[in-house]
């Protein structure tokens, strides 16, 4: 309390005290015990008053006792049930979260962990994943800046996150009690499998296989990969004592376009425990890349064959040349090469328009180009009738696919008509032209995109010489024509925007976060927040159809479908105003990671103990851990004093007084006639 506030009591004393006097003794010489009862309640009343005035702080000081936080972290996951250790699991927690003793000392705090980590005093050992990392970065926040053991109830085998050994804090101690049967069993697993998603088809896919070995003797393996009854690749592996893993890498081949399933397995003629993770199911997308290019041209010129060549260098791709005249449907085709348009080419055009076929333009000598100023709005032609050699100049900048430069600016010179052209669209060049030394300011290949259409533009003839040229500076054909591959492959994908756009894999394994997301557009194509989307999954074998709403996250609609069973299911995404839909299909692979296991991992464990400064303790020597916990003098209590200051005004019992001493005064001066 500060001077002037105690100043200020003081004289609200006096000032009580002068008031009450006057009141009632001033030039009063009858002095009562009536009159005295009286004056000490106005002196109340006064004093009552000036002290909600003044307002003075009352200090309190309250004492709280903090114990050592205590996490006890169950393992959830399903390979401690695997392990038949779930059992024991509950009985060691039970007994820890019920020990009087640490109660006292401890402020007992109960979770479990799977892939999630939770606040839990109930175990049901069913999590599909199992990630100590999230125990470690949850306990760091929940009890910051203090020192603390963990008591760890696990198996200690992790199947996602990263590696928790150096996750937890190393200034607070954690004590793992391993579940599970530590004797080591001769096992054999497919312990990872790595492979593309996607593979293009008449390719070959590589797969990397891990495969691992528990056992004190020498033994022989047959690992093979089957699809169906077809076995693609079979061969011996030996293990022993001191060669624990193998790693194989296949090459398999790409046949069959659509959703491939295949199977890893490794087998041998001992007698395993756990023969589940010697087989693993894995699925490679084959995209069928193969595309129609039609080559149309009224004259015969060096650069078809040439193109036709380097294009067909892809076995995904079939050229054919045609004259104008000869053009009956365009339904069959991906890609049109113009080559030289002239009038005879008008009916192509159209047909073009209406069927929507990208298109690549090559112009030269013979090429109409007030006609092509009619058929199309990206240049603007204004041509002399005199020829130029054109060289190009390749532009670093340009990003709408990947290519690197292949020596373009030592390529020889493309013919084409001397003259301007103008760019009255939006225009991506990736290659400029130079009259021998000068910049022309005109493009020599660009590349349009307007209304989901896409157009190629090269203002120039004889490429053929480009291809020999690329053939004499690398003994080889081969890097023009993946140029010229990456300029079909451009214009054969068509990114055409649609109103609804669903996102999702084509095949999940077991256990894995199984999310399909969409997103809706209006007309102006703008993502609609109001869109009303459900989405309906139907299991392919059973018939069996599950309807759910999808919620709306950061400018995307999403639902969650973990907890399907393995198998094949179609799906239908609906937007229930505008009843825009999408069909679309995915498998779920039988796999059960948690099954993967025979033993606990006991060397991560002690890893995780010696890091820790903590003890590993096995189920049976529970009792050891509660005495060590209890002898330990690192973990104490401490007692915090926690000051309160009060404001007098906040006080009911100070207008409760007020209030009766004023009704007392008014009362007893009534009854007696005072008033």
């Amino acid at each position: 309390m500060t001077t002037n506030t105690i100043l200020l009591l003081l004289l609200s004393l006096a000032a009580s005290g002068g008031l009450s006097f006057y009141q009632y003794f001033y030039k009063n010489t009858n002095r009562t015990k009536l009159q005295f009862l009286l004056a000490f309640l106005r002196f109340l009343t006064v004093f009552g008053v000036l002290l909600l005035l003044i307002n003075p702080k009352i200090t309190r000081n309250i004492y709280e006792t903090q114990k050592t936080p205590l996490p006890i972290v169950v393992d959830n996951s399903a390979s401690v049930k695997d392990l038949k250790a779930d059992a024991i699991a509950l009985e060691l927690y039970q007994k820890l979260a019920s020990n009087a003793e640490l109660q006292r000392k401890f402020d007992v705090q109960s979770y479990q962990f799977d892939n999630e980590f939770t606040l839990s005093e109930k175990f049901d050992f069913k999590g599909t994943q199992t990630n100590v990392e999230e125990v470690a970065k949850n306990l760091k926040s929940i009890n910051k800046n203090k020192a603390y053991p963990t008591i760890l109830i696990t198996d200690g085998n992790q199947t996602t996150g990263n590696d928790y050994v150096y996750s937890f804090d190393a200034n607070n101690k954690v004590y793992p009690l391993v579940l599970g049967d530590t004797t080591t069993f001769l096992d054999l697993r497919i312990n990872q499998l790595n492979v593309n998603k996607y593979a293009f088809h008449k390719n070959k896919f590589p797969v990397e296989i891990f495969l691992q070995y528990s056992g004190a003797k020498s033994i022989t393996a047959d690992f093979s990969i089957t699809q169906g009854n077809s076995v693609l690749n079979k061969q011996s592996v030996s293990f022993s004592p001191t060669k624990k893993s193998v790693v194989i890498n296949v090459l398999l081949p790409a046949d069959k376009v659509g959703l491939q399933v295949f199977k890893a397995a490794i087998t041998s003629k001992e007698t395993e425990k756990n023969s589940y993770n010697n087989y693993k199911n894995f699925a490679v997308e084959v995209i069928d890349q193969k595309s129609e290019i039609a080559i149309i041209s009224a004259i015969n010129h060096p650069d078809l064959g040439a193109l036709k060549r380097a294009i067909e260098m892809n076995p995904q791709r079939k050229v054919t040349i045609l004259k104008p005249q000869d053009v009956k449907t365009l339904q069959d085709y991906n890609v049109l090469i113009l080559y030289q348009p002239t009038a005879a080419f008008k009916s192509v055009f159209e047909a073009t328009k209406n069927v929507g076929i990208n298109t690549f333009i090559i112009t030269g000598t013979s090429t109409d180009f007030t006609f092509l100023n009619q058929q199309q709005s990206t240049f603007v032609f204004k041509m002399s009738s005199q020829s130029e050699d054109y060289l190009a100049k390749f532009n670093p900048q340009f990003n709408l696919f990947a290519l690197d430069d292949i020596g373009f600016e030592n390529f020889p010179p493309l013919q084409n008509a001397f003259g301007s052209v103008t760019v009255s669209g939006n225009a991506n060049v990736l290659l400029a032209s130079r009259i021998r030394n000068i910049d022309a300011n005109i493009p020599l290949l660009t590349f349009v995109e307007s209304q989901g259409s896409r157009t190629a533009f090269l203002l120039g003839e004889n490429i053929w010489k480009w291809r020999l040229q690329a053939h004499i500076d690398n003994n080889s054909f081969e890097k023009f024509d993946v140029f010229a591959d990456k300029i079909v492959q451009f214009l054969a994908s068509n990114n055409a925007r649609k109103s609804l756009v669903v996102n999702h894999e084509r095949f999940y394994n077991s256990g894995d976060a199984l999310e399909v997301t969409a997103q809706y557009f209006n007309k102006n194509y703008e993502f609609d927040e109001k869109a009303q989307l459900s989405i309906a999954v139907t299991n392919k074998a059973t018939k069996q159809t599950k309807n759910y709403d999808m919620l709306k996250g950061n400018s995307v609609f999403k639902v969650n479908l973990d907890g399907l069973s393995a198998g094949q299911y179609t799906f239908v995404v609906k937007e229930l105003t505008s009843k825009s839909a999408y069909n679309g299909y995915f498998e779920i692979l039988d796999f059960d990671i948690e099954k993967q296991f025979v033993n606990p991992d006991l060397a991560k464990l002690n890893q995780l103990a010696s890091q820790t400064k903590g003890v590993t303790f096995m189920p049976n020597q529970v009792d050891a851990l509660i005495d060590k916990l209890l002898k330990d003098d690192t973990y104490k209590a401490i007692q915090k004093a926690i000051v309160k200051k009060i404001p007098l005004i906040d006080s009911i019992l100070l207008l409760v007084l007020i209030a009766i001493s004023l009704a007392s005064e008014w009362f007893i001066r009534k009854y007696n006639g005072m008033l």
